[in-house]
């Protein structure tokens, strides 16, 4: 059996291809599992074709964001034109922790270039300091292009990056689009010209920022969250509910609703923690 699995036109097939092209030619040796019992008892069970066995890709860093301007997470999206085929690409950055947009801008092209300038001005307004923040994205040219990561390397930004054909990795970029897509607002119609992707873009990250009563921060909005007014404003809402239990006991059938300040936000946590992120609506 060994003999046969070594000869010149079986050396590179499994016994799965072997087998078949045996019986073809009348001849029956033995079934597939003995000849690969056999071939792994002689330590020849191993990839045997030319093409690269199946590379295994480790998850990302679990990352864990205790306060604003500690882990941020980007993405590109494509905004339709009115010309079939051409696209805008809106680059946006996403604060995790508070879930604040903290910097956005929309191009004609996606270049590394285009990204780092927005880092660049992001860490400015943010007064972010070195090894201060964590920036997380996909495996695209944009992300990974050398202007990009030689920019990072001197805001001393540190680049986190997502598995190949994984978008679950970055569910907080993913999250945000969707909600940017799926609003009311959100125009039937390809976008005339840059600058009226620009204006909608605008009211949108105004809305979403200092309106939006997000899901993922027990409803309070991501700049309340990123300046610390949380904190005072879920407090508040606890006694409100409280004092509304106390006048009407016959009304709750158990504990009022938990409006506790979450202290922790997860990126690609291990098993075990809660990641705090929504599939449905950011």
């Amino acid at each position: 059996m060994i003999k046969v699995a070594n000869q010149p036109e079986y050396a590179k097939l499994p016994p799965c291809q072997i087998v078949p092209r045996l019986a073809d030619m009348g001849i029956y040796i033995a079934s597939e599992a003995s000849f690969y019992r056999v071939l792994n008892e002689c330590k020849q069970l191993k990839h045997r074709d030319k093409s690269k066995p199946n590379r295994k890709i480790n998850k990302p860093r679990a990352l864990t964001a205790t306060a604003p301007n500690q882990i941020y997470t980007w993405d590109i999206t494509y905004l339709p034109t009115q010309v079939k085929g051409i696209f805008l690409y809106l680059y946006l950055v996403l604060d995790i922790y508070s879930r604040k947009i903290v910097g956005w801008q929309i191009h004609h092209e996606e270049l590394s270039v285009l990204a780092a300038d927005l880092m660049t001005d992001i860490c400015n307004r943010e007064k972010v300091e070195k090894n201060q923040v964590t920036l997380h994205s996909d495996n695209g040219s944009p992300m990974k292009g050398a202007t990009m990561l030689a920019t990072l390397h001197e805001l001393g930004v540190v680049p986190s990056f997502s598995r190949p054909s994984v978008s679950n990795d970055n569910p907080y970029s993913e999250s945000v689009f969707r909600t940017l897509k799926y609003r009311p607002e959100y125009p039937e119609k390809p976008f005339a010209d840059i600058g009226v992707a620009r204006d909608w873009v605008k009211c949108f990250v105004q809305w979403y920022n200092h309106e939006h009563r997000h899901s993922g921060i027990k409803f309070t909005t991501p700049v309340e969250r990123h300046t610390g007014k949380d904190i005072e404003i879920l407090v508040a809402r606890t006694l409100v509910y409280k004092k509304a239990k106390l006048e009407n006991p016959n009304r709750w059938s158990g504990e009022i609703k938990n409006w506790d300040h979450i202290e922790e936000v997860y990126l690609n946590p291990e098993k075990g923690k809660s990641e705090v992120v929504e599939n449905k609506a950011a």
